[in-house]
């Protein structure tokens, strides 16, 4: 089960051209938002990367102005833990629990779960907030996940099991997020 004192999000590559190319686009945008903003609320830590922004593009506006003061740690591996600065991050956070955002599916963000699912980390899919070019990709990459041990949730339930409580004002900001 996360908890908000163990978890991490993490959001993979969202990121100009790509984005704009990804199946079901709009809805994995409001889900990563979403998350972002739930993260938040809950003080849980939120690590972001950037592949190859050069070519790519920045991560799109929507999401970069929802973590000002958190810059995007670029990267050129596809794991985000092929890469020095994320994995110190990681380490460095002191959270064992990972709940996976981003794109595409099958190759930064399986990769990326593959990797810290080896390093003893727990991970959580977030499914309504990753995607890939084709559904077909994604349906492939979050399958493969399942196989290597990750677990599977939606935003809405990723952000209740975090909350715990029915009751109080973070409760009503959750509500407030999910609608």
């Amino acid at each position: 089960m996360l908890t908000a004192d163990n978890s991490v999000l993490v959001v993979v590559d969202v990121q100009g051209k790509l984005a704009q190319l990804m199946h079901d686009k709009e809805l994995v945008y409001a889900n990563i938002e979403r998350m972002i903003k739930g993260a938040q609320l809950l003080d849980i830590p939120i690590l972001w990367t950037e592949q190859y922004p050069e070519g790519l593009g920045a991560t799109i506006p929507e999401l970069a102005q929802l973590m000002k003061g958190n810059a995007p740690l670029v990267k050129d591996t596809f794991s985000c833990c092929g890469d020095d600065k994320f994995a110190h991050a990681l380490k460095s956070s002191g959270r064992k629990q990972v709940m996976l955002t981003g794109i595409e599916t099958h190759v930064c963000v399986y990769q990326t779960a593959r990797d810290l699912l080896t390093d003893g980390f727990g991970v959580e899919l977030i499914v309504d907030a990753v995607s890939s070019r084709t559904a077909a990709n994604r349906q492939l990459g979050i399958e493969r996940m399942k196989d290597l041990g990750a677990g599977v949730m939606s935003t809405e339930m990723t952000l209740f099991e975090l909350l715990r409580v029915a009751k109080g004002d973070k409760f009503k900001e959750v509500l407030r997020i999910v609608k």
